[in-house]
């Protein structure tokens, strides 16, 4: 068996802010003007007033204060809200194809890394724009690469789990280098015009590489001391756009077809689950939580991850423990965890634990034990 490290990270941020300000203000926007017109179906009863929102409650809940978008024309347009992204041909590069390689070519930079040295190509995010080709293949292509590539699907976990299949492959010897990226690209599944869910996500690409230990001649490497997953079916998170929706026969951008949730329920359940399988994966290689020197954890709330690493820790962490980045990412699905990797890794010493986690829909849970090498 080889061993594996990671060898490279590359992070993609957008040119384009909306702050929850400009979110709020537009839905609130929105929402006179939808009473206003429904007035009579709200005093019957027979149509739900769309509700307002709070700039200053969405940053306390969720310790969200902005986020970036790939295209932010028409998100903030009452008569729209949603991003107005222009389709390409099928001649052209796709849009996640684009953001996929700015992220990749960073990571390969890093790991001084070329298409000839990578074997694999994975895609792996909550969302991919088409069915097939995959988007990985459209990358692997794009950058030269002789082997091959898939796309994965694990909502908010797909990061984690894309990075146990590049590191199995690696061990088992299938391949040399293994290329990750989590181009995620929400914000066309957010909807902008509810409370709950309308301040949630933001757009990024990340990408990853990981390779045999032997070939690695980056400046920060680290060793995958093991990996770990589980899933549990819940319908508490759903996104249900699909090509089924032709054949239902109804409008296929309602609510329900959105990305929607039952956050309390979520919040209550996922806590205790993340803090278990992060005990445990310790556990399993002989650690403690207090042997962690970072934690790289999934960003979607502020408060769930607080409750998780006090739940581990025993108190609070500080920020240099468990590093925040979604106040000004926001919830980029599985690329969160990926973020704080990238911003939080480079003044680790040789010895020292990190573990990278994800959890979400699904619901599923992925986590790497990792170890900067000397």
């Amino acid at each position: 068996m080889e061993q594996v490290v990671i060898s490279g990270v590359g992070l993609w941020t957008p040119e384009h802010v909306v702050t929850n300000h400009e979110l709020v203000e537009a839905l609130n926007a929105y929402a006179d003007k939808f009473n206003q017109e429904h007035a009579a179906g709200i005093e019957a009863g027979e149509v739900k007033p769309v509700m307002k929102s709070d700039a200053d409650f969405i940053e306390k809940a969720s310790g969200i204060k902005q986020r970036y978008v790939y295209v932010k024309d028409g998100i903030l347009d009452i008569d729209r809200m949603r991003p107005r992204i222009e389709e390409r041909a099928d001649g052209e590069l796709s849009h996640q194809a684009e953001i996929a390689l700015h992220a990749a070519r960073k990571a390969m930079a890093a790991a001084n890394k070329t298409g000839s040295d990578i074997d694999a190509v994975v895609v792996s995010c909550a969302y991919t724009q088409r069915a097939y080709p995959a988007i990985a293949i459209e990358v692997q292509h794009e950058l030269g690469i002789n082997g091959f590539g898939f796309d994965m699907l694990v909502a908010c976990s797909a990061a984690t789990f894309a990075l146990h299949r590049a590191y199995e492959m690696v061990r088992a010897g299938t391949a040399r280098a293994v290329l990750v990226i989590n181009p995620e690209l929400v914000s066309p599944q957010v909807n902008y015009r509810d409370r709950d869910s309308h301040f949630i996500f933001g757009d990024v690409a990340t990408a990853v590489i990981v390779e045999r230990k032997d070939l690695a001649s980056s400046e920060h490497q680290f060793d995958v001391l093991g990996t770990q997953a589980k899933t549990l079916y819940s319908n508490n998170i759903r996104s249900n756009f699909g090509y089924m929706s032709r054949a239902y026969d109804g409008d296929p951008f309602t609510a329900d077809k959105l990305f929607h949730q039952e956050g309390r329920s979520v919040f209550k359940e996922v806590c205790p689950m993340a803090a278990e399988h992060l005990a445990e994966h310790l556990r399993l290689h002989g650690y403690q939580p207090e042997d962690v020197r970072r934690w790289w954890l999934h960003q979607a709330n502020i408060n769930m991850n607080q409750l998780i690493s006090k739940k581990l820790l025993g108190r609070m962490p500080d920020g240099d423990e468990a590093p925040i980045v979604l106040d000004r990412y926001a919830n980029t699905a599985s690329a969160g965890s990926i973020i704080a990797f990238n911003l939080h890794h480079q003044d680790m010493l040789p010895g020292e634990l990190g573990v990278l986690c994800s959890f979400g829909a699904g619901y599923s849970i992925g986590s790497l034990l990792l170890k900067k090498c000397a």
